[in-house]
């Protein structure tokens, strides 16, 4: 399911980031990468604010569908 549906409070796992090559190494620099964890803190108008590592990250409804979670 794309991390846009993800729940809210639920940690999940990073299954496949379906990008282009700029914005693939743009999230892998920001710690968002497949077999990652996180965690969806909010999620409401249209961005996702989730909890990768020890910090948080608000991604937008575009890139949000992008990232597949299970």
């Amino acid at each position: 399911m794309p991390l846009l549906l993800a729940p809210v409070g639920q940690e999940v796992r990073i299954v496949k980031i379906v990008a282009d090559d700029k914005t693939k190494k743009h999230l892998t620099n920001l710690g968002v990468l497949a077999g990652e964890t996180i965690t969806v803190i909010s999620s409401s108008g249209g961005s996702t604010v989730c909890r990768v590592k020890e910090g948080r990250l608000a991604l937008d409804r575009n890139v949000a569908s992008r990232i597949y979670v299970a």
